[in-house]
């Protein structure tokens, strides 16, 4: 090693689902929306087109236009609002402005794998308190002193959602450190904490357009919060980049909340086409724990997951599997459309029943 390697900085990185391309693939792997986005956000594009010379300026750092169409949306001052490139970012900047402090952070042992890489890379002390043997928090083991807590909810890869009264119980005994709810998932059949921001001055919560408003490609999440936590992330971001969301995310991003009616309509076909997809796999063997998110996380009663995944892998059908312990018998399967799922579970009947 040459001695001025030393000095960098090294951490085991978040490793994304796989992005195949090929064109007759069935991707069910990486939690994607299998619908387009809301049709006003084609048009927009295509106006952005002829009107190209605006994107020789710099957007508007405050994100002003989609802060404020939040703000509408959810019934808040945009002060509460927080806009970044997609939840991860949200999420980092919020690991990297609240968690300074040599008591350790609490988040699960399984959740989203992103928390202990922006831990070990800001040098959080961090501890992973084990979910129970039904893959479920326990809140007692939040009720001790800590440096802040992080709970994904519905919690990923599991799918499992949590109540509101579960939330507060945690928010209750944490008033002396900053809790956040990372809801990525919660338009698919959770409740969302946000009636509890009156509440807590403490509590942050994070949700993104990747998901549920079919924009992973255009990375947008938000932040909801007390304007005291926001003030303290807006420091922190614009010590970093000011200038980080696009000007086309910002003008889709309004089209996007402005288009309720097909909002729903998309998460609504998700939870059919997921509740179908859940009776087909039990006919077949598997178990799914209840979900609340647009994918299922299923074990088959005798095929190991590693063998079905790389089975269907075959076949060109992309599923998410985590070689992790307890949970390396699950295979993590994005909910698509009826036409995808209705292959996926053929291609299932020749795997399972060989």
């Amino acid at each position: 090693m040459r001695e001025w390697e030393n000095n960098f900085r090294r951490v085991e990185p978040y490793t994304p689902g796989e992005q195949p391309d090929f064109p007759d693939m069935i991707k069910l792997n990486t939690n994607e929306c299998p619908y387009p986005p809301a049709p006003r956000t084609a048009e927009a594009l295509r106006e952005l087109a002829l009107k190209s010379d605006r994107l020789r300026l710099y957007p508007d750092f405050r994100a002003g236009a989609l802060a404020e169409c939040l703000a509408r949306r959810y019934g808040l001052a945009q002060e509460q609002l927080f806009v970044g490139v997609g939840s991860d970012d949200v999420l980092s900047v919020a690991f990297l402005t609240f968690f300074n402090t040599e008591k350790p952070v609490l988040f699960p042992d399984i959740t989203y794998s992103f928390y202990d890489v922006w831990a070990e890379l800001y040098r959080i002390p961090y501890e992973r308190p084990a979910l129970d043997g039904n893959f479920r928090i326990r809140r007692e083991d939040y009720y001790r002193e800590n440096g802040g807590i992080v709970l994904a909810n519905p919690n990923a890869p599991t799918s499992i959602a949590e109540g509101l009264d579960f939330i507060e119980d945690i928010l209750k005994h944490n008033r002396k450190s900053v809790v956040i709810l990372d809801e990525a998932y919660v338009d698919f059949g959770a409740v969302s904490a946000l009636p509890l921001l009156e509440k807590y001055e403490n509590l942050l919560v994070v949700q993104t357009f990747s998901k549920s408003r079919a924009m992973a490609g255009m990375r947008i999440g938000y932040a909801m919060g007390h304007p005291s936590l926001i003030r303290a992330m807006n420091a922190v971001k614009y010590s970093i980049n000011s200038y980080t969301m696009n000007y086309p995310s910002l003008v889709c991003g309004v089209c996007a909340v402005e288009d309720d009616a097909y909002f729903r309509e998309c998460c609504a076909k998700i939870v059919r086409t997921r509740a179908w997809t859940g009776v087909q796999l039990a006919e077949l063997g598997f178990s799914c724990l209840e979900s609340s998110a647009n994918f299922l996380f299923a074990s088959h009663e005798s095929v190991p997951a590693k063998q079905i995944f790389e089975a269907l892998r075959e076949k060109n059908i992309f599923v998410r599997y985590f070689d992790k312990p307890r949970i390396r018998n699950f295979l993590r399967i994005t909910i698509g459309t009826d036409r995808q799922m209705q292959a996926l579970i053929e291609a299932l009947k020749q795997i399972v029943k060989q």
